[in-house]
């Protein structure tokens, strides 16, 4: 191959030399011929190559079954391939055509060796960039963080790239540039902090399974509710519900608490808890005639029966003086409404009854006695599941009357009797 080249770009050296133009004329001649005859060459074999290698590329992703050589496609792989190889030839012929020329002949080869590493980087990058694609349309893969191990492995490369070109411009050993870059580690660190805690927690995420791209997660730090839509080395980026976008450092989703829905979309049910404040002087026995009429209410009408004969038979035993209502055992208004409640909340269709079910009585506050509802849906949509919290509370707003209950709410001009 060397003595080739010679034979190519020395025939108008000696050809100018016996015309007798002098050495130094028939030099630059010579180079001028040569510059030319390099360059016809360079960009002829650029294009036969570009051709075969872009052809032949498409020609195998047709015919392939895999998307990987269709992704290499898309991305340009062949193409700039062919651009490297010209620069190959380029690179071996400027020794032999500035051979009396000794200072450009450094400066053009180290140009040259520079533009062939920036490259052969580039080149690697598509490579890299079609593996994403591909890995991405795996179902293995798709919710993986594939951008970050990418990125980590380009940045790695970048800096060796780094090293080489350094190494060429200034004619040192790689070996004694990497131990500089050690006794400068520190200030590396110190530039490239986010990146590596970047690193570390797109690694531990990873590992820990603590998030995925496609999750629903509520970080109340940043302001994020609604679906990762991209993992990065250094940024998590989830599309809110409002259709705004919020980018997360990868970092903070080990060093700060975000809640991940995930659970309750792969579980059988999206759990409804909320509660309604009673007014706790509203709250009292029932009567005899007041059980009577709400035997009326369907729900509760065979409960009534069953637990008075109950306490009906409780009290005759223990000799109880019922002309105080308070003496013995008693039904209460809050205690039949949370049990109408429960009935209620076991007969609806949009409910999963093989998961908690309840309505439960909580810690008085001042404002009144929580009756909280603690149950699942089993529609897991949102507009589903809030249409399915918001029917539940209506009705149970609408029949707390029935029982001889009140709602506490902030009084307002009306209730103080002013307009």
């Amino acid at each position: 191959m060397h003595k080739l080249v010679e034979k190519i770009f020395g025939w108008s050296y000696h050809l100018f030399k016996k015309w007798d133009f002098g050495e130094t004329l028939s030099s630059y001649l010579s180079l001028a011929i040569n510059i030319v005859v390099l360059a016809f060459l360079s960009y002829g074999i650029f294009l036969i190559f570009r051709f075969l290698l872009v052809r032949t590329l498409i020609i195998l992703a047709r015919k392939t079954k895999t998307k990987f050589d269709d992704l290499l496609v898309s991305n340009k792989t062949a193409k700039y391939i062919a651009h490297l190889i010209p620069l190959l030839f380029i690179y071996k012929c400027v020794p032999i055509i500035l051979e009396n020329f000794v200072y450009w002949e450094s400066i053009f080869g180290k140009l040259v060796g520079i533009y062939i590493v920036l490259l052969s980087l580039w080149i690697t990058k598509t490579i890299f960039h079609a593996l994403r694609d591909h890995l991405k349309q795996n179902p293995r893969y798709s919710d993986k963080p594939i951008d970050s191990y990418i990125q980590v492995i380009m940045i790695v490369l970048w800096i060796f790239g780094f090293f080489i070109i350094v190494s060429k411009i200034f004619d040192i050993s790689t070996t004694s540039m990497l131990g500089t870059f050690g006794a400068i580690s520190a200030i590396v660190i110190l530039i490239f902090r986010d990146t590596i805690l970047g690193f570390v927690a797109s690694v531990q995420v990873s590992l820990n399974d603590m998030v995925r791209i496609g999750d629903w997660i509520t970080f109340d730090k940043f302001g994020a509710d609604g679906d990762v839509i991209e993992i990065n080395l250094a940024t998590v980026k989830v599309r809110n519900f409002d259709n705004t976008t919020t980018t997360i450092p990868t970092y903070s989703m080990i060093s700060d608490s975000f809640r991940n829905w995930r659970g309750m979309l792969n579980s059988d049910g999206r759990r409804i808890k909320r509660h309604i404040l009673i007014k706790a002087n509203s709250i009292r026995f029932l009567n005899e005639k007041e059980l009577q009429e709400l035997k009326k209410i369907e729900l509760v009408s065979n409960y009534i029966e069953h637990r008075q004969t109950e306490i009906d038979k409780f009290n005759k035993n223990h000799n109880v003086d019922k002309s105080v209502l308070i003496n013995g055992r008693n039904m209460t208004n809050f205690g039949l409404f949370r049990k109408y409640i429960t009935q209620y909340l076991s007969q609806y269709p949009g409910l999963n009854k093989d998961m908690i079910l309840l309505c439960r009585q909580l810690q008085p506050t001042p404002q009144g006695v929580p009756l909280e509802i603690y149950t699942f849906s089993n529609d897991k949509r949102f507009e589903n599941y809030e249409y399915i919290m918001a029917d539940i509370f209506d009705h149970i707003f609408a029949s707390v009357r029935y029982f001889d209950l009140k709602v506490y709410e902030l009084p307002s001009d009306k209730d103080f009797g002013t307009s």
